[in-house]
């Protein structure tokens, strides 16, 4: 029987385009759909893309980090940074920063298609039917899952060419871009700037990925190029809302980027929403999956056994028991408005929070490490600079 090996790495293909996928993918996600109904007014524009500046600084940050060679070593490089116990502590606040997020997403898009597609369908077997998906494609391991982004990734593309026929159609004015500049700030304004900073978030993960990446190109041009990607959609999809909607009622309308698709008409397809919602499934099934891999991996490092083969019911226990948490937040906390607003707000300070500070806080640690290894590797010309 062949060994259940998820973790296994055959192949050192996987280099700088696909972490120009991944950083793209994963930071257009849920958000991306309800984004505009917050910033609302036209001078966000400019928020946009003073957060998009900041995202590729911090992108510049996570190359360095990279470039230092620790993640390619994996769990020992890490181990060598930190040590033992803080890899432990670390996978221990990583598990419920991994189930937080993964259960906002997941819930937020099963949401969507119960509101869009299947009205009547119990919103349970919707969960289960995403959730499930997601475990299969996790299950053929960490090398193939990355593969997958090139899926998520081409068939977003054709999310991005609906959007662009917006602009050949008489939709507004260039008058519902204005003002560029704002008159007045409120919190809600502060708000919007939090969202889009969280809305950037994700190509953090990519830290626990470094073992299967070729790190041997230079990586700083394809993190740059996969961020701006993600600058030109977020434009895309925010400046097409407002000039369909207006700010007025842009704020007033729930989920506009795919209430405004219901519009469009086709010879051949009567409800092009479906075919946005159906695509957009396998970004969100490349991101659960890749999260429940880190999941199961952290999980394996607090137990101490990273050494050890993976297993089928191990993972099905991480995989269980993620579900189980997800479920039982639907069902007791997920009813009202309100409630629904709490988890987005937690989730959204949290994306921020961890977006900024894993890179920042890596990098620090890193730089006193590499002074003393080069001191050690050139001990001669240390004790001349003394």
């Amino acid at each position: 029987m062949k060994a259940f090996s998820l973790f296994e790495k055959t192949s050192t293909t996987l280099g700088g385009i696909y972490v120009m996928l991944m950083v793209n993918r994963m930071q257009i996600l849920y958000f991306t759909l309800i984004m505009p109904m917050y910033l609302v007014h036209s001078y966000m524009i400019w928020g946009i893309v003073a957060i998009g500046m900041l995202s590729q600084i911090n992108l510049m940050i996570l190359s360095r980090v990279f470039a230092s060679g620790y993640p390619a070593k994996g769990y020992q490089g890490f181990r060598q940074l930190f040590g033992e116990p803080m890899i432990r502590f670390f996978a221990f606040i990583g598990l419920f920063l991994i189930v937080f997020k993964m259960t906002i997403i997941t819930l937020g898009y099963a949401d969507i298609i119960h509101q869009f597609l299947f009205a009547t369908m119990h919103s349970n077997w919707l969960l289960f039917f995403i959730f499930l998906i997601s475990v299969i494609v996790a299950s053929h391991g960490m090398e193939n899952t990355i593969r997958f982004i090139v899926i998520a990734f081409l068939s977003s593309m054709l999310i991005i060419t609906i959007f662009v026929f917006f602009f050949f159609m008489k939709i507004g004015s260039l008058q519902d871009l204005y003002p560029l500049i704002p008159t007045d700030w409120s919190m809600h304004s502060l708000k919007g700037l939090l969202l889009i900073g969280s809305s950037f978030s994700g190509p953090e993960y990519l830290i626990c990925l470094g073992p299967w990446l070729n790190l041997k190109q230079k990586m700083s041009k394809y993190w740059a190029v996969g961020n701006a990607l993600t600058i030109l959609e977020y434009l895309l999809f925010f400046v097409t809302s407002l000039l369909f909607f207006g700010s007025n009622y842009l704020s007033k309308t729930s989920f506009p980027v795919v209430n405004m698709v219901r519009y469009l008409q086709s010879p051949i397809f009567e409800r092009i929403d479906i075919i946005l919602i159906c695509i957009e499934l396998f970004n969100y099934i490349f991101f659960i999956a890749i999260l429940l891999l880190f999941f199961y991996g952290a999980f394996r490092i607090i137990g101490g056994r990273i050494h050890e083969q993976t297993t089928r019911i191990g993972f099905m226990s991480s995989c269980i028991t993620i579900f189980v948490c997800m479920m039982a937040i639907y069902t007791w906390f997920w009813e009202s408005e309100p409630e629904q607003n709490i988890w987005f707000n937690i989730q959204i300070w949290l994306g921020a929070f961890t977006y900024f500070l894993v890179p920042a806080f890596l990098l620090v640690s890193i730089n006193p490490k590499e002074r003393v290894d080069d001191r050690m590797f050139f001990p001669i010309f240390g004790e001349q600079y003394n």
